[in-house]
């Protein structure tokens, strides 16, 4: 049975075009992207999303809370806690502003789309409840672009939690891709009196799931996942708390993943470096027509 690896049909076609100069590569959009997770009785649960089908970009495959850097939040020094922002530069390779940036998309889009909020009124606590409408209406605001994330959280008077965050591994897309990110994937508990909610325009359905389940659900083909997606579904799955999973977050290779494609003996070979699991064949046919 095939397993639910996300593979574009235009992909081969696009692979051919960077391989002969016909195709220019984009340059890829930093991201970030979060693993929450909570403890169970089971185990740890990580808070996935289902994209929607109508999704240009991976429409139907399971993903995390996650979008792309907000240039505006490098511009302004932010209420901050946790290790410094030279600390978080060099833990991501970038620049203090660009780590700032990356560390607020993150949180930004975990409150965006799941309704969590990394963040509260000092450096030692967290927002307890962020329904109602004025925080609806700031939440739409954020996520519409109309205000950015350092704004909103200036505005609350509140203090970004960093120390939230553990940053777990980089991925960026393929360089034949249409739609190319840079991205930083993090690790987080779930706040204590949180909760979360379907709060995305991108997804139809948002399950907790324990890790190793959704992994089998891959494995089987039931679930749709992109290559990162799986790839730290197995790596956090022998975690048994969210709390080990943080803590083993500052002793990760960040090093990032890019995949690699070249043609050999009639047929493509797709790859991604240190993740055999995703190797794929894609034959090449007879006169050079589309694959």
């Amino acid at each position: 049975m095939a397993n639910g690896q996300w593979f574009p049909s235009d992909w081969p076609d696009r692979i051919r075009a960077l391989a002969d100069g016909t195709l220019t590569p984009v340059a890829p959009r930093r991201a970030a992207t979060v693993m929450l997770m909570k403890d169970g009785p089971a185990g740890t649960f990580v808070h996935m999303l289902r994209r929607r089908a109508s999704m240009a970009f991976a429409g139907g495959a399971y993903a995390y809370p996650g979008g792309g850097v907000d240039p505006r939040d490098d511009e302004r020094l932010v209420r901050w806690a946790g290790p410094t922002r030279a600390w978080w530069a060099q833990r991501l390779g970038v620049e203090e502003a660009v780590a700032q940036a990356i560390v607020c998309a993150a949180v930004r889009e975990t409150y965006e789309e799941a309704g969590v909020l990394l963040a509260g009124p000092d450096p030692d606590s967290v927002v307890g409840d962020t329904t109602g409408d004025d925080w609806e209406a700031d939440r739409a605001a954020v996520a519409a672009r109309e205000l950015s994330f350092a704004e909103f959280l200036d505005r609350r008077g509140l203090v970004l939690r960093s120390d939230l965050l553990g940053a777990w591994t980089r991925w960026i897309t393929p360089e034949f891709e249409s739609r190319r990110y840079d991205t930083w994937f993090f690790v987080a508990a779930l706040p204590e009196g949180q909760r979360t909610r379907n709060a995305s325009t991108e997804a139809d359905r948002t399950v907790w799931i324990r890790p190793q389940e959704a992994a089998d659900g891959y494995d089987k083909g039931e679930l749709t996942m992109m290559p990162p997606t799986i790839a730290t579904l197995r790596q956090v799955a022998p975690y048994a708390t969210a709390a080990e999973a943080l803590a083993a977050a500052p002793g990760r290779d960040l090093t990032a993943v890019l995949a690699e494609a070249r043609l050999t003996d009639g047929e493509i070979v797709l790859s991604w470096p240190g993740h055999g699991e995703f190797t794929k064949h894609i034959p090449i046919p007879a006169g050079g027509g589309p694959a």
